[in-house]
């Protein structure tokens, strides 16, 4: 049993607007097998406070204007180290870099399969190649 299409959807969606916002390492898992209560994490960083606050403010936003979706519970937002968003069918986790390679939450859910969450860019692909 692999997460249902709505929950797959929701997390494209909040992991294009991380990534927007320039979130780094933007995955996600699907626990609906090792979890009851979720079906994805989406999992991403930044390297500032102001960053992961500016994070969860892009995907609070695109979740709200493309599928009309508020978190049902939010955690952690007044110290923006580490931010939970619970939306039910997924959680997105947005954490501070450091927190993120201290906590690795990847390695924890490390049985969960990724997700192709078919992240767009938006920067030219010659911009990196130039020197």
């Amino acid at each position: 049993m692999t997460a249902p299409e709505e929950s797959i959807d929701l997390a494209r969606v909040a992991g294009q607007a991380a990534a927007d916002k320039l979130a780094q390492e933007v995955i996600g898992l699907d626990v609906s097998e090792q979890v009851v209560i979720t079906d994805v994490f989406l999992v991403c960083s930044g390297d500032s406070e102001r960053q992961v606050s500016a994070i969860v403010d892009g995907v609070q936003e695109e979740l709200l204007k493309q599928r009309q979706r508020k978190p049902l519970r939010r955690e952690g937002e007044r110290d923006a180290r580490w931010v939970l968003l619970d939306y039910g069918d997924i959680v997105v986790h947005v954490q501070h870099a450091e927190d993120r390679a201290f906590y690795a939450l990847e390695r924890l859910w490390r049985d969960a399969p990724l997700l192709d969450l078919q992240i767009q860019d938006g920067r030219p692909a010659e911009a990196s190649d130039q020197p």
